[in-house]
C-alpha cells in the first residue's frame, strides 16, 4: 500500500473515531404514578369533570432518573425525545372496568407551556373488561418533548371526562418516552 493510501486510510478512521464519538444515543424512560377517583353509588353517578392529579407526575427533574442515571447523561445532553406509549391501568377495585370514563388527555406542561402528548375518545365504548383492564392511548409521535424534559421541571398533566365510577377506583399510570442524548 501506497504511504498516501496508508494516509488516507488513517485519516479515514480517525474521522470515524470522532463522528462515534458523538453520536446520539437513544434509550427508554419510563415514569409511573397512581390516582384514585373516589366512587358515587347513586343511581346516576355524577359527572367526572376533572381528572385527579398523578403526584409523581409534578415536578419531574429527568437528571434524577434512574434511567438518566445508569446511562450517565443529563438533560445538557438531550437532542429529542419522542413519546412511545401511554397507558393507563385500574389497580382497584377488581370489579372496574373503564365504563365510566368517556375520554382522556395527557399533556407535558413546563414554563407556561402545554404539548398534548397522548389522547383517547370513546373509552367507555371500548368494552375494556374488569380484572385489572389496560387502556393504551393514542400518542403523538411526531411531538418532540426536548424543550419540557431540558426544562427545570417538567409536568404531566392528565384531563379526561366521565362520569364518576360506583366504587373508588385506583389508577395507575405509565408514560413510556425514548430519549436520544448525543455522548460526548
Amino acid at each position: 500500500m501506497s504511504p498516501h493510501r496508508v494516509s488516507l486510510f488513517c485519516a479515514a478512521g480517525l474521522v470515524a473515531v470522532a463522528l462515534s464519538a458523538c453520536n446520539p444515543n437513544v434509550f427508554p424512560v419510563e415514569v409511573q404514578g397512581e390516582t384514585t377517583i373516589p366512587g358515587d353509588p347513586s343511581p346516576i353517578p355524577g359527572l367526572l369533570n376533572a381528572f385527579p392529579g398523578i403526584g409523581s407526575f409534578a415536578n419531574i427533574d429527568f437528571n434524577q432518573t434512574q434511567e438518566f442515571q445508569n446511562q450517565g447523561v443529563t438533560k445538557d445532553q438531550v437532542r429529542s425525545v419522542h413519546v412511545d406509549h401511554v397507558q393507563i391501568r385500574i389497580l382497584s377495585p377488581e370489579t372496574q372496568d373503564f365504563s365510566f370514563l368517556e375520554n382522556l388527555q395527557f399533556f407535558a406542561s413546563a414554563a407556561d407551556q402545554e404539548l398534548l402528548v397522548a389522547e383517547k375518545f370513546g373509552i367507555d365504548k371500548l368494552g375494556l373488561k374488569a380484572p385489572n383492564p389496560v387502556l393504551e392511548l393514542d400518542v403523538k409521535k411526531d411531538v418532540d418533548l426536548a424543550p419540557f424534559v431540558t426544562a427545570e421541571k417538567m409536568s404531566i398533566i392528565v384531563r379526561g371526562k366521565g362520569r364518576m365510577p360506583p366504587q373508588e377506583t385506583r389508577l395507575e399510570a405509565t408514560v413510556g418516552v425514548n430519549v436520544e442524548v448525543t455522548i460526548f
